[in-house]
């Protein structure tokens, strides 16, 4: 077995990803999940023997970058992908110039997840796509 997970152009292979879970999964519209903000995005993909099994999009905002669109496809769940997307996006995060922190909307089912991680959750619940999250940051020192 083969996996990678690295920047890419293959928004494909995002999108696809991102249906499973996102929309056929949780329900999510597609018109909510497939946005205008991924033009703008750098994107990760993992894939494992060259199917696409993981992804996360990062938006640069000055000095912090946004996390979001992170989904693991239902296979490859508890196998520790997420984290190792999750390294490799702070990774990337790093390396901008200007970014010292990183912030993402979490499902409140993924606080654990990211707290593992080194996120801090901050502010109440809200509603995303009917899915209850909270904002969580990080500081990106080095």
């Amino acid at each position: 077995m083969t996996l990678t997970i690295e920047l890419t152009d293959n928004l494909a292979g995002c999108h696809a990803v991102r249906r499973a879970v996102f929309i056929n999964e949780q329900n999510v519209s597609e018109a909510e999940e497939l946005d205008d903000l991924d033009a703008q995005a750098l994107h990760i993909l993992a894939t494992k023997d060259g199917t696409p099994v993981g992804t996360a999009r990062l938006l640069i905002h000055d000095a912090y970058g946004k996390i979001g669109r992170v989904a693991v496809t239902k296979d490859m769940r508890g196998t520790g992908l997420g984290a190792k997307i999750m390294q490799v996006v702070l990774d990337v995060l790093r390396a901008q110039d200007g970014v010292t922190h990183a912030k993402l909307d979490a499902q409140i089912s993924a606080l654990k997840f990211y707290e593992k991680l080194g996120f801090v959750a901050q502010g109440p619940e809200f509603m995303d796509a009917n899915i209850p999250h909270r904002l969580m940051v990080m500081p990106l020192s080095s």
